[in-house]
């Protein structure tokens, strides 16, 4: 019989299920709309529909366990906290929590489910490094930082072959490492984060700060504001667009100083890019591995690999939280 995990995307607009066996081979996915299932409980029987419809399509099918992958997750206690762009309600009530702070059960709500299997749920960036660890480039790897480059910068950090949490389970919010003291706003109230400069948005933002400045020809000054886009400023810069090469430079700059200080504190073996930035080839990544040589302590010279992710861009999510379960059956057969 083979052994199959259940890996779930939860996003704001879609939750995507697939069944993954140890090797990385999906045996199917499903998915529908988050916001179709307002009431948690009915979102919970949708995506358990979705989880043994999956098990009977593949017969002689064991499954292993189920693996989450969520916005604001906090793996210790299972359960999201306040994710912002899920509103799920009680019964007859307002958002869950009082005051309308959202602590969504997720783990307890499946574990009424299958009460025997491993649940376990964690947030996007430390599932996407968990995937790596377990089905990408970092298997082997006992010490490594995995960066997600989207909407967003996120990271999950690996230390001796476990994640790394902190005290209450947050720990490794790179994206939110302060970069330029008083600079551009960030969504998490501070300002100068490193995600308002390295991320698909945060490009977006240094290439309108460009045209505002140089009065050079650009292709992309004839796209609305509201319409520019990582891809737009990426096709532009193969195309030989000078401004648009500046604001790969200006991100890769600042991207290679960050990690060039997050050596420092984990002295990683490798640190790998992942995600929709990350596909734009040499454009971010020769500036970036320059701009971190250049400013690494000596010390760690040379020492640092910066490489691809190894795990399919198109299915990573799933991939990532289905490893979640690898990861957790691998700890329990090692007691």
């Amino acid at each position: 019989m083979e052994r199959l995990a259940a890996g779930v995307d939860v996003g704001g607009t879609n939750t995507v299920t697939g069944l993954v066996d140890a090797k990385g081979k999906i045996y199917g996915q499903r998915s529908f709309k988050t916001k179709d299932y307002p009431y948690f409980c009915d979102y919970v029987e949708r995506l358990v529909q979705d989880i043994n419809f999956l098990v009977r399509q593949n017969e002689g099918a064991v499954l292993a366990g189920i693996g989450i992958g969520a916005p604001n997750a906090d793996h210790f206690k299972g359960v999201l906290l306040n994710p912002v762009n899920i509103r799920w309600y009680e019964r007859g009530s307002e958002p869950f929590g009082p005051d309308n702070m959202k602590v969504i059960p997720f783990v307890e709500a499946l574990k009424g489910y299958f009460p025997s299997l491993p649940v376990l749920v964690d947030n996007d960036a430390n599932a996407a490094a968990t995937g790596e660890m377990i089905y990408g480039g970092a298997r082997g790897m006992k010490d490594f930082i995995e960066i997600t480059l989207g909407t967003g910068l996120g990271a999950g950090i690996v230390s001796n072959g476990d994640m790394v949490y902190g005290y209450g389970g947050m720990a490794g919010e790179l994206g939110h490492i302060i970069v330029r003291p008083g600079g551009r706003s960030c969504g998490c109230g501070r300002r100068g984060c490193l995600e308002t400069y390295v991320s698909a948005t945060g490009i977006v933002r240094t290439m309108l700060e460009i045209l505002a400045s140089d009065d050079r020809p650009s292709r992309l000054r004839n796209v609305a504001v509201a319409e520019m886009n990582s891809k737009m400023i990426a096709d532009a810069a193969a195309e030989g667009d000078a401004l648009a090469a500046e604001a790969f430079e200006r991100t890769g700059e600042i991207l290679g100083l960050a990690m060039a200080n997050f050596v420092v504190f984990s002295y990683p073996e490798a640190i790998f890019l992942f995600g929709g930035l990350a596909q734009s080839g040499g454009l971010l990544w020769e500036p970036a591995k320059r701009y971190m040589e250049a400013n690494m302590m000596r010390n760690f010279a040379g020492m640092v690999k910066l490489l691809p992710s190894g795990i399919d861009c198109s299915n990573a999510a799933v991939l990532g939280a289905s490893a979640l379960v690898w990861k957790e059956l691998m700890r329990l057969e090692s007691l």
